[in-house]
């Protein structure tokens, strides 16, 4: 007799299947109760750190199989799960584990979009940590290639859940502060160490690690413990820095509030690098991004708002405090914050997901008529996510919102690495005044990696 696999299995007609398979959900368990059938088969690449944190929201479903090329760094994670699968390789897992249903990525951002895109071919839906990609040009490719395959997707912003960013949506769409022109937006990070140069010495890699299967499709370098764990958001070769670290979080409130399309230019200044006492000839780092950056993003009129100018900050650097501010009050929190300059007034917020959203001065917030709530509210980030994997509405940053979004962070660190005023070309996806600049939207995948 011919074996059936659990998806041919699930394609049987519903009839038969509920009749002579499945019995009610009210039957086996009572109100609430969520038969095994109906549960997913989940799948994590990147088990520790975020990768753990993803995975304990998910205990509603069944965790079939962990991937990780760091067994020490995993072990808690393998530890929860006792049941699931082991690998080091993601492409080997997903191409002996025919039972998987969706893959949750949560490695080092420079692997983010290999793992994504072989889930996406193999018909996986995936959910994966912010920034969805390392460059713009695989942003671009994996937002297609879902769509194409009509699997559910999620990228790992969870402030995008949160009450506070759709009451910013709310009060902006309803004129609380007019028309804005202007926005701030700043974190202190990174906190890792950036601007230095690629370690030279090269210490022996550790047993529980497999350094090739960590690597991935970047460079290849020798191991060194100043790349890992977390260390390798401030190298060129595997991070994003500290925009692609918190942009997606600070910026995503401003994406949706302010209905951005793509920018019309990005500009960027740094701290600068010198590799030797008085060495003015060299003030671009090659291998790690800089202690500190201000990026300048312009944006045409959208709808019915104006072009905006957006400012970023990093590595310590604010904006100027607005006179509106009471003495004493913090701007932001430990994370960030967002400044919005409207013609009417101004709103000030914290980071995820505009935490903490206030029109200031707090006498103005105090007298202002809040308008309705029109916008649905979350049933939880990763649950929107499981929700749309079963049929549901597709969550709120599926990859043709966070798709873009991404796109929009990763254009910074360009201008970052170039430092030049760059002219973007969306449709054409190209600069229109820099080869050098146009480079950097790909990479050269190490040999053995494709997407």
């Amino acid at each position: 007799m011919e074996k059936i696999d659990r998806r041919k299995f699930l394609g049987v007609s519903t009839a038969a299947a509920t009749s002579f398979f499945i019995l009610p959900r009210h039957v086996l368990g009572g109100k609430g109760f969520t038969a095994p059938s109906d549960k997913l088969n989940i799948a994590g690449i990147g088990v520790g750190g975020m990768g753990a944190a993803n995975l304990k929201d998910l205990q509603t479903e069944n965790i079939v199989a962990l991937c990780d090329v760091d067994r020490e760094r995993a072990a808690s994670t393998f530890k929860l799960f006792p049941s699931a699968n082991r690998y080091k390789d993601f492409r080997v897992m997903l191409e002996k584990q025919k039972d998987i249903d969706a893959v949750v990525v949560a490695t080092p951002d420079h692997v983010h979009a290999v793992a994504a895109m072989t889930a996406i071919k193999l018909g996986k839906h995936v959910y994966c940590e912010k920034p969805l990609t390392y460059t713009v040009e695989e942003a671009r490719k994996i937002t297609l290639a879902a769509r194409e395959a009509k699997v559910a997707t999620q990228m790992g912003n969870q402030g995008h859940a949160m009450e506070e960013i759709r009451l910013l949506c709310e009060w902006i769409w309803a004129g609380a502060i007019g028309p804005i022109h202007e926005i701030h937006a700043w974190t202190p990070h990174p906190v890792w160490p950036q601007g230095m140069e690629r370690p030279q010495d090269t210490p022996p890699v550790p047993k529980t690690l497999d350094w090739d299967l960590w690597l991935g499709p970047a460079p290849y370098r020798p191991y060194h413990p100043a790349y890992l764990p977390m260390l390798w958001r401030g190298w060129w070769d595997f991070g994003t820095g500290g925009l692609g670290d918190m942009g997606c979080h600070l910026f995503d409130p401003i994406y949706w509030a302010m209905k951005l399309c793509p920018p019309t230019s990005i500009e960027a200044s740094a701290s600068i690098f010198v590799k030797e006492p008085l060495n003015w000839n060299k003030v671009r780092n090659t291998e790690s991004y800089p202690q500190a950056s201000i990026v300048y993003y312009n944006f045409p009129a959208r709808e019915n708002m104006p072009p905006l100018k957006l400012i970023w900050y990093d590595g310590g650097l604010m904006p100027e405090r607005p006179e509106e501010l009471e003495p004493g009050r913090k701007m932001g929190d430990q994370y960030g914050g967002v400044l919005y300059i409207g013609e009417k007034g101004k709103i000030l917020t914290g980071s995820h997901g505009a935490r903490g959203v206030r029109i200031i001065p707090e006498e103005k917030m105090k007298a202002y008529e809040r308008p309705p709530k029109t916008i649905p509210r979350s049933i939880g980030h990763r649950q929107e996510w499981i929700a749309a994997c079963k049929g549901g509405i597709p969550g709120g940053t599926n990859f043709e919102y966070s798709g873009p979004l991404s796109e929009m962070v990763l254009l910074g660190n360009i201008a970052l690495r170039t430092g030049e005023k760059l002219y973007w070309n969306n449709e054409k996806m190209e600069f229109t005044n820099s080869a050098e600049a146009n480079q950097y939207l790909h990479r050269q995948y190490r040999e053995g990696w494709s997407l």
